[in-house]
């Protein structure tokens, strides 16, 4: 196990620079530093002189790979490249193109995203699991239909559509909760109250209906037959052995997702205007900020790879049969 670990890690490593150039080469195939520098400026109208000089207060002057002005490794290092995104491979995020430092940002706001992110994630997969078991436990009823005819629908509609109805219904008509905003101390419950909800009702047609399939095609095998047969009450049968048997799949979509709530909801926390990292990124790139989209595409990739780990990792837990050698 530890050396497919380590294996694994290296993969990692290789991927990660992979999607540092690719992140470094997709920017500024769309945008040069002057279209940058004029964007952060104020306009087309910005004359040269106070473009070159922004350019240069942040490193963007240099050429983008190879620095011929240059001698010996100066022109691999004297470039924007190696200044800007090779400090990523070492966590180093360093300022953003407006001059804050990006790591105390992260830091700063985790926490909101956090507060949102993790209800909503453990929340979201209670409530998928027991509804999808509880229309494994009426099949082939009315109840059944129904359920699946409501999963059908929920996942036909636009999380967009969760966001503005709940707005307008619980925070417009209702006046339950705000429209938007952000508190700390137990204020923070009736500002996460509708993002949280909005959150779970949307991803609960998708999940309920896959978490459904996956229980019913457990719930005809032979183990179950025999724990029948051994006098087991059906919802006996249902969680401690189908759902069991069934969480390999599960574990595949839900731990690998753990790591990726640092990276906070992209739409969510820019609708409900929560300060976390979803709509950092979000306002990065608006602003065509650099800095702060590498270091966010970057930090979500690690995330991702650390997360794909632990669900192998999982596997081992949820399954003595499954070994990595």
């Amino acid at each position: 196990m530890i050396g497919y670990v380590i294996r694994r890690l290296l993969y990692g490593v290789l991927i990660l620079i992979g999607v540092n150039l690719f992140t470094f080469i997709l920017f500024f195939a769309v945008n040069t530093p002057d279209d940058m520098a004029r964007l952060a400026i104020g306009g087309q109208r910005v004359n040269q002189d106070a473009v070159e000089k922004w350019k240069a207060e942040r490193g963007y002057d240099k050429p983008l790979f190879f620095n011929a002005k240059a001698e010996g490794a100066a022109q691999l290092t004297d470039t924007v490249f190696y200044q800007r995104s090779v400090p990523l491979l070492v966590m180093d995020f360093g300022a953003s193109d407006g001059g804050r430092d990006i790591g105390r940002e992260i830091k700063t706001r985790m926490g909101p995203s956090l507060a949102l992110a993790v209800p909503t994630f453990f929340l979201g997969l209670f409530v998928s699991i027991v509804f999808s078991l509880t229309l494994v436990y009426f099949r082939a009823t009315r109840l059944d239909f129904w359920g699946v005819v409501v999963c059908v629908l929920l996942l036909s509609i636009s999380s967009l559509f969760y966001i503005i109805a709940g707005q307008w219904v619980f925070a417009k008509l209702l006046r339950l909760v705000p429209f938007s905003g952000f508190s700390g101390g137990l204020d923070v419950v009736k500002f996460l109250a509708l993002p949280v909800l909005v959150a779970i009702v949307s991803r609960l047609g998708p999940e309920a209906r896959f978490y459904r399939t996956l229980f019913l095609e457990e719930i005809g095998k032979d183990y179950v037959r025999t724990a029948r047969s051994k006098g087991l009450a059906e919802r006996v049968v249902l969680f401690r052995h189908v759902l069991r048997n069934a969480m390999l799949p599960i574990l595949t979509s839900t731990v690998a997702a753990l790591p990726l709530l640092f990276m906070g909801s992209l739409i969510a926390e820019s609708f409900f205007g929560i300060p976390g990292l979803g709509s950092y990124t979000i306002d990065a790139i608006n602003a065509q900020d650099f800095s702060i989209v590498r270091a966010m595409v970057f930090l979500g990739a690690a995330l991702y790879i650390v997360g794909l780990i632990l669900a192998d990792i999982s596997y081992t837990l949820a399954d003595p049969r499954v070994r990595f050698e």
